[in-house]
């Protein structure tokens, strides 16, 4: 079975040598994604609803604003690799700080997803690779 790497041009870089999804039969599986702005490459760390000071510490934090772009960020690589936002089936949330966000990010989910369901894994883990509180990785039909 034979699968395709697929970048897409609108969505943040990579922070590694990963593409953003790869096709294999009718399944599409993305890697993880975060809220990073789009265009912005590995080492550019511009986040929605997050303003670091020279020391790399909290000057302001929106988690709000971090689910609704890494939200745009899936949509966008779901449609440049031929899915879309309706054919997701499976999501795993990755959450920095579970005991402060994750009913935020429930309270969101629900704006999200009222129609399309897919399946929901939220675990809490220490770090991500960039200064950012939400990764996702999915699982889409095409």
């Amino acid at each position: 079975m034979s699968s395709n790497k697929i970048n897409a041009e609108n969505a943040p870089k990579p922070v590694g040598l990963y593409p953003h999804a790869r096709k294999v039969g009718n399944l599409l599986f993305l890697s993880g994604v975060g809220p990073r702005k789009a265009g912005s490459g590995p080492n550019d760390s511009h986040v929605p609803g997050l303003e670091l000071d020279h020391n790399g510490n909290f000057k302001s934090f929106d988690f709000e604003a971090q689910c609704h772009s890494v939200f745009q960020n899936v949509k966008t690589i779901l449609e440049e690799s031929g899915s879309s936002w309706e054919n997701l089936v499976d999501i795993t949330v990755f959450l920095v700080d579970m005991k402060r966000d994750f009913q935020t990010f429930n309270k969101i989910y629900v704006d999200y997803f009222s129609t399309n369901q897919p399946c929901r894994t939220t675990v809490a883990i220490n770090s991500l690779p960039t200064p950012i509180a939400i990764e996702l990785k999915c699982i889409a039909t095409i």
